[in-house]
């Protein structure tokens, strides 16, 4: 009766990460449409700051609200800041990109992060990677070669946006496995929104004083201003569903639903731009998801090996 009643529980939660996981992957890209509209008229370095103002301030009234103002701090303030600029850092990058390029083209060179983490996870922290992944790694970038190529020769060195996004998040999944989170989710969203609305704040700064193009603060109207709010909404919402999501379910139930991200984008995408892939990048998105999940199942593999060799010692 208890194992049937914990299976029951176990399933339930299961299907719960899965609903969770899968809304976020849905929302995250109207965050990424939201910004390609706005670019055209903002800077992306200032619709990036609105994206961590928002959100700083959304973390800064709900912990008034809920009494948690002095838990803000958190333990690991520092490393809390750290994660904030790279996310901050990897946000413009991406921003950046959507500007020039349609957003399922950039979220699909992004997916390249895999990849990415495993490389630097060898160079940095000595992890061994077999044949195997080396392989799917290669796939991968091949697979974002195939869609680089075109948007290398229409626009130049802007469509590696993507790229650099990827190597910042990866070095941020770094930091986590060097300094695994031991604050609360209204903690570490609050230093995120704190530390990236400095830096990018600083930089706006920087760009009006210096009227360097593109840098330099433009004042947003009623619309615009509501839009950047809607963008920090939705990163707070989408990180919560995230967080909920691997609270419930498995790493490896939830891995592959992040290329629904990919659906997504290009359903909004195509409806608000009329932008749609072509053929050779569908093909290139093709590699790029199959090296994904190969990668994520010769990890799972590896480390349920490693279990089983730990729980027999």
């Amino acid at each position: 009766m208890t194992t049937a009643g914990t299976s029951r529980t176990i399933e339930q939660n299961s299907l719960l990460a899965i609903l969770l996981m899968s809304s976020a992957m849905l929302i995250v890209p109207v965050m990424d449409i939201i910004a390609k509209y706005l670019s055209a008229d903002l800077p992306p370095l200032e619709v990036t700051f609105g994206r961590f103002f928002f959100q700083f301030l959304i973390c800064l009234v709900l912990a008034l609200v809920t009494g948690q103002i002095t838990r803000l701090r958190g333990t690991q303030p520092l490393i809390n800041y750290m994660r904030g600029i790279l996310l901050a850092a990897a946000s413009l990058c991406f921003f950046t990109a959507v500007k020039f390029m349609s957003v399922a083209t950039a979220i699909s060179i992004f997916f390249i992060e895999p990849m990415v983490l495993t490389i630097l996870a060898a160079l940095i922290l000595k992890e061994q990677v077999g044949i195997r992944r080396i392989g799917a790694i290669l796939v991968g970038l091949l697979g974002a070669i195939v869609i680089l190529r075109p948007s290398l020769a229409e626009i130049g060195l802007v469509s590696l946006l993507p790229v650099a996004t990827a190597f910042l998040f990866s070095f941020y999944l770094l930091l986590n496995r060097l300094y695994p989170v031991t604050d609360g989710l209204l903690t570490i969203q609050f230093s995120a929104g704190l530390s990236g609305s400095l830096m990018l704040g600083a930089a706006l700064l920087i760009g009006n004083v210096t009227g360097l193009d593109g840098l330099a603060f433009v004042m947003p109207d009623a619309t615009q201003l509501g839009l950047l709010a809607l963008i920090g909404l939705i990163s707070f919402a989408a990180h919560g569903l995230v967080v909920a999501a691997f609270q419930r379910g498995t790493a490896s139930l939830l891995a592959p639903l992040q290329y629904i991200e990919i659906v997504s984008a290009t359903l909004f995408g195509y409806l608000v731009f009329a932008d749609f892939p072509d053929g050779p990048t569908w093909f290139g998105i093709a590699l790029i998801i199959g090296s994904g999940l190969y990668i994520a199942h010769r990890e799972r593999k590896l480390k349920k090996t490693v279990q089983t060799a730990v729980a027999e010692v």
